[in-house]
């Protein structure tokens, strides 16, 4: 049986790495020796490592708690007038308003009995703009106030009243905003 030459690997970081590339390693047969005065070796690959130089969060595994915190203020919810004028809301919507993903919304309806949206024959989930109000509810209980669900959902049982002093703060909120903006401008 006859053995296989080895290969040798030679790391080349002199080079940048290119701007739109993902991240990968390439590899590529070595047309020129690493140094001029060296000989040429048979068989040796130069590989490049590429770098992404976005930052651009990756699409799978859990997010850091330092960007959950960030993307907190980001969620656009429209306002109760333009909510009620749909009667129903697609999984897909509900899930870019609060920049989420589809597959955690479907999580948090299975584990909070006030979410119920109504499901067609195929399965489809269609929130009614309560449902996306206790959405909002949930997710300000889970991402701004750092409540496990647990916590979440024995909070939203013993206290009856928390959709109506959540609404509360939130009107609370805009009007302090705008008086903000309002001294600001003056």
């Amino acid at each position: 049986m006859a053995k296989k030459p080895l290969t040798q690997i030679q790391l080349d970081f002199d080079t940048p790495p290119p701007v739109t590339v993902t991240n990968a390693i390439s590899v590529e047969p070595a047309e020129t020796p690493h140094a001029p005065t060296e000989e040429p070796l048979v068989g040796v690959r130069r590989v490049k490592l590429k770098e992404n130089l976005a930052t651009k969060p990756g699409k799978r595994g859990r997010r850091s708690l330092k960007d959950i915190a960030s993307r907190v203020d980001l969620v656009q919810v429209p306002d109760d007038e333009e909510l009620f004028k749909k009667q129903y809301y697609s999984i897909g919507e509900v899930a870019a308003m609060f920049r989420e993903k589809q597959s955690l919304i479907r999580y948090w309806e299975t584990e909070f009995d006030i979410l119920q949206p109504r499901k067609n024959r195929k399965g489809d989930r269609y929130f009614r703009p309560i449902d996306v109000k206790n959405l909002v509810l949930i997710y300000d209980l889970l991402r701004r106030r750092k409540f496990t669900i647990d916590g979440a959902r024995d909070y939203l049982k013993k206290n009856k009243k928390a959709e109506d002093r959540f609404s509360l703060i939130q009107s609370l909120q805009k009007i302090r905003s705008f008086l903000v903006e309002l001294r600001s401008n003056l």
